[in-house]
């Protein structure tokens, strides 16, 4: 929900030590999980038969906590049963007898294998053997059982808060309304307007946070564009309820540290390209990005100006003009004997204007407009080059796209989400052409591991269809360059400085799959390692364009991450053509 006022902590107004707090709350927790798991609630009588004895019953026994007379009897006892084996194993857990008791659970839950109490209790054996992996799994098959349950709903989110994962915890611990938030805590407080600060912020103090609202924030302070790393935590307050704390770097150009930001704006010196970057102008998450490029073969100047509309994270502009003038030479290979196919000059001129929406926490979408001026000269003939692809003059452009996150399951920590693109265009030159560019791609992401990113897969798919007569400069491109965001590592977009080596189209098909592991960590640099294999194709009516045949490219590249930004080195091969092609590249 929508916060009225700024949120603060929770701390100044307590009298209570908050790093003594903190751990008796946390002991506390921790010890009311074990100690109930080992336990259990005793078994009503209109629900469940009670085991009886010659004297007192188990039960009786149990409330009165004679652990070895439990034990005593459930040994002597000539017909075992899933009570008996309940309040035997359960008096085995009491005495820390952790093994004894998991064998006796699992020959109760074999006997009666819909009763939910056995699961709990072998997850609380397990998680005070600090099994966490082993507790989840029994409080599934429990939850599986009773869904309703919220004892188990409780502890299953208090494991997964242990084993770092704050949206799996937030899952659970939501169905049993929790967890309440007395405060929220800025580590560091951001250099930003109150008021955006407190729209960015989907959950307010004094109410439960809900993952939509987790995953909401996320989202806002993601469009702001300045924090380019974050994550939240939560601490626990003896009475029961949380702070959520806001761990955060913001980018703050030459006022952060200017060895950094001198780095940021000579980072694509190789490429011969600079970066002068400003960011959260006014304190209100206003930024500035360009690039400048003097490359003599494939010139470009960007600049952008974005920011959030009415201080409103969910809502933004971006205005920006892009200039082009870019020397194409057409090959059929980027290295080696090649095919000339045509070669030109484009000059392109642009200005755009686009509004973005974020639309909960699952929908985002943006409208843009472009209007744009293109040239060709110095035209080298080929097959490549039709009369309708070297149409000049001046076009208008409007692009829609959407961005949803259809499918997240926290537990396995795995999400889809899939983009969806459609740009309409008109250029008025002699034959005043029309027409229409669809593009869809699917992401899929996946943590192997129960906490940590050291290990990362991810598969990306995308396809693109193009319909009536484009210009040259909108056809498709397969291949690694910095221009181009459809990566086949093994192709490079330039030979000798002139774009055109890469297979050009109007429509594709292109996957993405690699696998990231983390090799080095300090502080906030990362150094990883990732394999990747990348299969697609291109096809065009023309017959100097298109790929002809499905491509498939495997390599290698090495990726080192920091300050929010990074750089890779790839070594990719073309398993067609046997070409080799290594290229460093800034990541996207």
């Amino acid at each position: 929900m929508e916060r009225h006022g700024k949120m603060d902590s929770a701390r100044g107004a307590s009298s209570c030590n908050p790093v003594s707090c903190r751990f008796a709350l946390l002991a506390f927790l921790l010890f009311s999980i074990s100690a109930t798991a080992q336990s259990g609630a005793p078994p009503s009588a209109s629900s469940r038969n009670t085991a009886r004895l010659n004297g007192p019953s188990l039960q009786e026994l149990f409330n009165a906590h004679q652990w070895q007379e439990i034990i005593r009897h459930a040994r002597t006892d000539s017909h075992p049963s899933a009570d008996v084996d309940f309040y035997y194993g359960s008096a085995l857990a009491q005495l820390g007898k952790w093994d004894e008791a998991r064998k006796v659970f699992q020959q109760g839950q074999q006997l009666d294998p819909r009763d939910e109490r056995f699961p709990v209790e072998l997850a609380g054996v397990a998680f005070k053997q600090k099994q966490y992996d082993e507790a989840v799994k029994n409080l599934h098959r429990a939850l599986k059982l009773k869904p309703e349950d919220e004892y188990a709903n409780d502890f299953l989110g208090t494991v997964y808060f242990l084993q770092g994962n704050l949206e799996a915890s937030l899952k659970y611990w939501n169905r049993a309304s929790k967890p309440r938030v007395a405060g929220i805590e800025y580590d560091p407080t951001p250099r930003l307007d109150a008021t955006l600060l407190d729209h960015a912020f989907a959950f307010s103090r004094a109410s439960t946070i809900q993952l939509s609202q987790l995953r909401e924030t996320d989202d806002r302070l993601q469009s702001l564009g300045i924090f380019p790393d974050f994550s939240f935590d939560l601490s626990a307050w003896p009475d029961g309820n949380f702070d959520v704390a806001f761990h955060n770097r913001q980018k703050q150009g030459w006022k952060e540290n200017k060895w950094i930001a001198a780095f940021m704006l000579l980072r694509g010196l190789p490429a011969q390209t600079i970066y002068p970057e400003a960011f959260n102008l006014k304190d209100e998450a206003f930024n500035f990005t360009s690039a400048y490029r003097w490359d003599a073969q494939k010139r470009r100047i960007q600049a952008n100006l974005s920011g959030p509309l009415a201080k409103d994270p969910k809502h933004g502009f971006g205005l920006g003009v892009d200039l082009r003038d870019e020397n194409w030479a057409l090959l059929s290979s980027f290295t080696g004997p090649a095919t000339s196919l045509g070669g030109l000059n484009l000059r392109r001129e642009a200005v755009y204007g686009k509004y973005s929406a974020l639309a909960g926490d699952r929908l985002h979408w943006s409208a843009e407009a472009e209007l744009s001026h293109r040239d060709f000269r110095s035209e080298v003939p080929g097959p490549a080059l039709t009369s309708s692809l070297l149409s000049k003059g001046f076009q208008l452009k409007e692009e829609i796209e959407a961005q949803s996150a259809i499918w997240q399951d926290p537990d396995r920590r795995m999400r889809l989400d899939v983009d969806a693109n459609s740009q309409t265009g008109r250029l008025w030159s002699e034959s005043g052409e029309t027409f229409e560019k669809l593009q869809a791609t699917a992401r899929y992401q996946w943590l192997p591991q129960s906490t940590g990113e050291d290990y990362a897969v991810e598969e990306r798919a995308s396809a693109g269809k193009t319909f009536g007569n484009l210009p040259f400069d909108e056809l498709w491109e397969l291949g690694l360059g910095g221009d181009n965001d459809l990566w086949m590592r093994g192709h490079i977009t330039t030979r000798d400085g002139r774009k055109g080596s890469a297979p050009l189209g109007r429509d594709y098909f292109l996957s993405n799959l690699e696998m990231d592991k983390t090799i080095y960590r300090w502080q906030m640099i990362r150094l990883i390692g990732s394999p990747f294999v990348d299969t697609g194709t291109i096809r065009d009516d023309v017959a100097g364009l298109g790929s002809h045949k499905w491509l498939t490219d495997v390599g290698a590249s090495l990726k080192v991450k920091a300050f929010g930004f990074g750089v890779a080195l790839s070594y990719g091969k073309d398993l067609r053509s046997g070409n080799n092609a290594i290229y460093v590249t800034l990541l996207r």
